[in-house]
């Protein structure tokens, strides 16, 4: 398996493809798109809490596109910081925010303008708006200082990223030492 992209791909005409489906799943998350969506297929399929997500705003868990549930894969303690990478409308990122509590941050990068708003309504939405910030950016810039963060939470993206390397340098950089990753993901073996 390719940690990147070979020399002659076209990683900008990529990048303007992921923007432009994912901006129209923030615009219309009920429209025709070859992956699943929303609350119901989140705790169906991925095991989520489905008591959980009826707690969070439709703004976020509408858009939900995830490939598994990064949130099972290990603790979230009050207090901590979290960062979601790629986080889309929010969901993983508010039910983080949850975990970590009134002395904890849970911070999101998103590089589609669409998904940041719909997630910044849904953490005010949620009373979460003091601990949650909204980012924009892509996963193999991320902008968040060096070593401070606790854990990165990562649903569905790093299978979009040209460069895997990079974004898990990325991933490394921002992290505290003794820092956990929370990936959930999609493997192809087939160039695409």
């Amino acid at each position: 398996m390719a940690t990147s992209c070979p020399v002659e791909f076209n990683v900008a005409a990529l990048r303007a493809q992921v923007l432009a489906t994912y901006d129209r799943v923030a615009r219309d998350p009920g429209g025709d798109f070859h992956f699943h969506r929303g609350p119901r297929f989140a705790a169906d399929y991925l095991r989520y809490n489905a008591d959980e997500l009826a707690l969070l705003p439709d703004a976020c868990t509408a858009r939900f596109a995830g490939v598994g549930n990064p949130l099972r894969v290990g603790p979230i303690h009050p207090g901590e910081t979290v960062l979601d990478h790629a986080c889309g409308a929010g969901m993983d990122l508010l039910l983080a925010a949850r975990r970590v509590g009134p002395g904890g941050r849970a911070i999101g990068v998103d590089m589609t303008p669409a998904m940041r708003e719909a997630a910044t309504v849904a953490a005010v939405d949620a009373g979460l708006g003091a601990i949650v910030t909204i980012r924009a950016g892509v996963f193999e810039q991320l902008p968040v200082d060096d070593e401070s963060v606790d854990v990165v939470i990562s649903n569905g993206v790093v299978n979009l990223a040209p460069d895997k390397s990079r974004v898990f340098a990325e991933i490394h950089r921002v992290l505290r030492p003794g820092g956990r990753l929370y990936l959930a993901d999609v493997v192809v073996q087939r160039e695409l």
